[in-house]
């Protein structure tokens, strides 16, 4: 076989995979691939050219698949992982849930890629712990593709690895040793239903509408192909009830992935919760609520896409208005016509900024045609230029009517983290940036202003650990999102502070 025409074939494999498993894999993992194939194709004694024929067929490559998908995913998981998610679910999203599932007096659950059953598990503990007493039936259903982890799962056998983040008041309540084992109760094992099934298909009975309270589906999609993982939230949703709520891996987000949720952000970690609720009933104490960081719909920028191509779209579809004039406008009764154009000095407000000439380009701003005021992308830079001017309480009006339309938009809540320090709202600054970060891992400024926040609470940790990503993600940085955001410094000069208030908390520039 020769190398061109085995490179031929392992991208052919990587096309089968994702298109029956739903699993991308970038070029760097085309040697595993590779791999893959070859033990595969040794298994089955056969060429590869007819092996991916098989694959290919849809009717002879189903036992197949199950094979792959032993071999493709092994995740790492364990009792009680992302504890923080653990108890935004006892303490927001379970009361919320029997709240508004009072009449019917059931709870269905969903852990979505469960793997070994870990986390299913986790979930059917918490419940017997919490809604035993309340007169609840519960139900938990745990799927996955691999058949391996689910015969794991159902065995409910774990090493002390597995229980390393377990309490050790619920790991003495709810195992039994057998030798280097753990073994769950009985009771627990029966109040999860596991089943294999394919996240990546349009299951009927999985994905019915309005069947599940809760999804947990963490670390599933980061390894989906864009399209499989938007098909993947588009079911997740017809099969939420209105306001049940969805827990994603840290790594994951839904922006621009659907239109349909709210962020949710308490004890310290991020979900969603579907839309289409009346939240105003069932509202409890502020400090237990996951209240919305802000309303909205979400705007369609693609799974890959990043803050700086958000940026870099406004830049030209600013400098598009610019060149595109208005068509005269529909003359009143009696009044004079008046034909209004953009005027072509609107490309120049980015140049404006640059130069901080920030009066000179919000004016410029002001001569958009109107029916794009409320533009995301005009919206978006008046935030900017109000924020850089100083002019505080407008660009927080702005902003909000910006996340009125897109509420995660990670740029829009940056900005009002310096519009709520601006007014002495530390927390609120803090709430805003974190919300920031999470929307955008590469976006560099909301860790920069959260390390100087700590720095200046004499939080050293925190600021060491916020300057110390902001330091790392300075470096690769895009320009247009450093002049919209670096508040008139230059890259050399933010990481030169970065450095040194880095140094001052005690760390390593």
């Amino acid at each position: 076989m020769s190398a061109a025409l085995a490179a031929a074939e392992v991208e052919r494999f990587r096309g089968v995979i994702a298109a029956r498993l739903g699993l991308a894999f970038d070029d760097s993992k085309l040697a595993y691939l590779a791999e893959v194939l070859q033990r595969r194709t040794d298994a089955n004694t056969t060429l590869a050219g007819r092996y991916l024929d098989r694959l290919e067929d849809q009717g002879r490559g189903d036992e197949e698949f199950r094979a792959l998908a032993s071999e493709l995913t092994v995740p790492e998981t364990y009792f009680f992982r992302n504890i923080d998610q653990f108890r935004a679910l006892i303490d927001v999203v379970l009361p919320d849930c029997m709240a508004a599932r009072a009449s019917t007096g059931r709870i269905a659950l969903l852990s979505a890629g469960c793997a070994s059953g870990e986390e299913a598990y986790s979930l059917a503990i918490l419940a017997r712990q919490h809604l035993a007493n309340c007169g609840r039936d519960v139900v938990i259903r745990a799927v996955d593709i691999n058949p391996a982890m689910l015969g794991k799962a159902r065995q409910a056998r774990y090493s002390r690895w597995s229980l390393r983040e377990t309490p050790a008041d619920v790991e003495r309540q709810w195992f039994h040793t057998e030798g280097q084992e753990f073994v769950l109760d009985r009771a627990i094992q029966t109040a999860v239903k596991f089943e294999e099934r394919n996240l990546t298909q349009d299951d009927p009975d999985l994905w019915a509408p309005g069947a599940y309270d809760v999804v947990f589906c963490r670390n599933v999609m980061m390894y989906f192909a864009p399209a499989t993982a938007r098909d993947l939230v588009t079911r997740l949703t017809r099969s939420l009830k209105p306001g049940g709520y969805v827990f994603l891996g840290h790594a994951e987000t839904l922006r621009g992935l659907s239109h349909d949720y709210h962020l949710r952000h308490t004890h310290g970690t991020f979900y969603y919760q579907r839309k289409d609720v009346v939240e105003v009933s069932r509202v409890a104490a502020p400090s237990q609520r996951g209240m919305p960081v802000s309303v909205g719909e979400t705007m369609d920028i693609g799974w890959t896409a990043t803050w700086i191509e958000t940026v870099r779209r406004a830049s030209e579809r600013i400098q598009a208005l610019a060149e595109t004039p208005q068509a005269a406008s529909v003359p009143r009764a009696g009044s004079a016509a008046v034909a209004v154009r953009s005027r072509p000095e609107l490309g120049f407000a980015l140049e404006l900024l640059a130069q901080e000439r920030f009066a000179e380009a919000l004016e410029l701003l002001q001569r958009v045609p109107a029916e794009f005021t409320n533009d995301p992308d005009a919206l978006l830079m008046r935030g900017v230029l109000l924020t850089h001017g100083g002019q505080l309480a407008a660009a927080e009006r702005v902003c909000r009517e910006l996340l009125a339309q897109d509420d995660l938009n990670a740029g829009a809540h940056y900005l009002l983290a310096l519009c709520r320090e601006g007014v002495g709202d530390r927390l609120g600054a803090i709430d805003h940036d974190q919300v920031a970060s999470y929307l955008d891992p590469a976006f560099a400024m909301p860790h920069l202003h959260l390390g100087l926040l700590s720095r200046r609470a004499e939080d050293r940790e925190t600021a060491r650990r916020e300057l110390g990503q902001a330091l790392a993600l300075l470096g690769r940085e895009d320009a247009s999102r450093l002049l919209l955001f670096g508040g008139g410094f230059s890259r050399d000069a933010l990481v030169a502070l970065c450095r040194a208030e880095l140094s001052a908390s005690g760390g390593r520039p």
